[in-house]
């Protein structure tokens, strides 16, 4: 049975990808607009990690 934080982030897991893909455009736009000539796969490669990144140093904040 699964337990009910489970049940509830199941709930929210379309919004969290909604929200996950919003930033994402977000810093492809930056991107864009301060680099006429962008490499876009480079560009979201680099993103795409330093959210990575990001993630992983809120996950040690909130559970250390």
């Amino acid at each position: 049975m699964a337990k009910i934080e489970q049940l509830e982030l199941e709930g929210h897991r379309s919004e969290i990808i909604a929200d996950v893909k919003s930033l994402v455009e977000k810093y492809r736009a930056i991107f864009d607009w301060d680099v006429p000539e962008i490499d876009q796969n480079l560009a979201d490669k680099l993103i795409l990690a330093e959210m990575r990144k990001a993630v992983d140093d809120i996950e040690k904040e909130l559970l250390n």
